[in-house]
């Protein structure tokens, strides 16, 4: 399995940026076997995690005409920076705690 991990620093996010945000999820999910998709925005910084069971499949992602357009206009209006990595997950567990 592998993550791919997504950092930015936030100049103004506004609502198309949600609903694109959004469809794009779905997207990457439905179409293009995304496994799970999770993002978290604090302090002017966004972090999103995806995962995906293959390298073909991120790439795939990666040539999507909406998703290439919607990083050029990230790259214009919403984000100061960012950065993407791609990682190979070599072990996972959890544990479930009970309160």
């Amino acid at each position: 399995m592998f993550v791919v991990i997504f950092k930015a620093e936030i100049v103004q996010l506004d609502h198309e940026y949600s609903q694109l945000a959004q469809h794009l999820r779905q997207k990457a999910l439905s179409e293009y076997g995304c496994l799970k998709f999770e993002a978290y925005t604090e302090n002017g910084k966004e972090l999103a995690l995806s995962y995906w069971s293959d390298l073909e499949s991120i790439q795939r992602w990666q040539q999507d005409r909406e998703h290439i357009v919607a990083q050029q206009t990230g790259q214009k209006r919403w984000y100061k920076h960012y950065s993407v990595e791609v990682c190979e997950i070599q072990r996972h567990y959890q544990t479930n705690i009970a309160t």
